[in-house]
């Protein structure tokens, strides 16, 4: 049975890299010198050839860092590091749940020190050269600090309480885990809101204005009450623009990018602002959210199946079966399974982003103002134009602009 776990596991890791890479390498040869027709108002030849050039930059830093990850997870398997590990959390502690912890703490811990360098070159280097970093390195460390703080502490508490319930509950552990998923999924909105995303950026009431007129006009005409409308101080890192919606019930709130509002009119971040509205319109959230507490009980399902395998522990260098131990190893043995559910879910999600637009458009009656949005941040964002149909199918959760754009001309 080891023999086909391994198998199993090493082609899951081999052929998941394998895709990836064909993927970015087919992406980035996509590429051309043509400019698609109806972009010639927003890319001039200079910055259609730049945004060429950071894909490319950000292609082939995509290629190095993949390729650095599929040789360290071959030589962790390899030579057993995770049974090194384990033996080692289970000398300091006979508890399995302290055990777990501390597995998990020591995996995060190495993982991210490995993978801090890439970070840094990626917004330091990469995003630095083509105009979009801000971020300075004390923004960076602080942010680094926050977030392991709440990783610590919220996902601390989270671990300890997934690993109690599989060792208290035994062979029920994996349903009173997804119950208990299902409503911290529903509780982090609010504290999200409220408390995580405020440590990060500041977030600035709408003043009055032109803008928040037309936003309160559009909501209250299509029976949407905003109960707040921020504008985030994106501009402290990125120069990169965007706009999302949180919350439910009467804590809903639209956060816009400080970069979104001073570079685009008021009828053009009214129509991001419908399209926002759409998504919660056409349930696409709730919708969402139901897709993910069923694939998330589908696995710990599969999960509580395969938990006591000794087979599966071994092809890790792990003699002893654990609930933290399988929690990793079944993330890669089921990788092909997980790969198909992603590909479900963004092909729902390239639907789900083409009846926003749709929606939109029929509350907005401003076809103009949506294409010019959706032109303006494809140029503002250096996005690539003409991606390859592999990539859409394989990583896309949106579909590329220029299709966007053409289906909304066609209305």
């Amino acid at each position: 049975m080891e023999s086909i776990f391994y198998i199993i596991i090493i082609s899951a890791i081999v052929f998941e890299y394998l895709i990836s890479s064909t993927s970015t390498i087919l992406n980035m040869n996509s590429i051309s010198e043509t400019l698609p027709k109806g972009f010639e108002e927003v890319y001039d030849k200079d910055k259609y050839a730049k945004s060429q050039k950071y894909l490319k930059s950000n292609s082939q830093f995509s290629l190095f860092s993949s390729s650095f990850s599929f040789l360290l997870i071959m030589v962790v398997i390899h030579f057993g590091f995770f049974g090194i590990l384990d033996e080692f959390v289970r000398s300091k502690t006979t508890n399995p749940v302290y055990a777990g912890l501390g597995f998990f703490i020591i995996i995060f811990v190495i993982n991210d020190l490995i993978n801090l360098p890439f970070s840094v070159y990626k917004n330091f280097v990469i995003e630095e050269k083509f105009g979009f970093n801000k971020m300075t390195i004390s923004i960076f460390i602080q942010d680094k600090l926050k977030s392991y703080f709440l990783i610590f502490f919220i996902g601390g508490i989270t671990m300890f309480l997934i690993l109690s319930f599989f060792n208290y509950f035994d062979r029920f552990g994996w349903l009173i885990v997804w119950i208990f998923l299902t409503f911290f999924s529903i509780l982090i909105q609010p504290i999200f809101i409220h408390f995580i995303a405020p440590m990060f950026n500041k977030f600035t009431p709408l003043g009055d204005g032109e803008l928040k007129t037309a936003i309160a006009k559009y909501s209250k005409k299509n029976n949407f009450p905003i109960s707040k409308i921020d504008i985030m101080d994106g501009s402290k890192r990125s120069n990169h623009s965007n706009a999302y919606f949180t919350g439910f019930g009467k804590s809903k709130r639209i956060a816009l990018f400080d970069t979104l509002v001073k570079n685009h009119n008021t009828d053009e971040i009214v129509s991001v602002v419908a399209h926002e509205v759409g998504h919660y319109k056409k349930k696409h959230i709730l919708f969402g959210m139901i897709i993910s507490v069923i694939q998330t009980g589908l696995m710990l399902f599969l999960f509580n199946l395969i938990i006591n395998r000794v087979g599966l522990f071994n092809v890790f260098g792990v003699s002893e079966p654990s609930i933290y131990g399988g929690l990793v190893f079944f993330g890669l043995l089921f990788a092909p399974l997980n790969m198909v559910i992603s590909l479900m879910s963004i092909a729902i999600s390239r639907k789900n982003e083409f009846e926003a637009d749709q929606y939109a458009l029929e509350t907005t009656k401003n076809p103009k103002a949506l294409i010019s949005m959706l032109k303006g941040l494809a140029s503002s964002n250096l996005s690539h134009l003409t991606p390859h149909p592999f990539t859409v199918f394989l990583e896309y959760s949106h579909p590329p602009v220029y299709e966007r754009v053409k289906k909304i001309e066609k209305k």
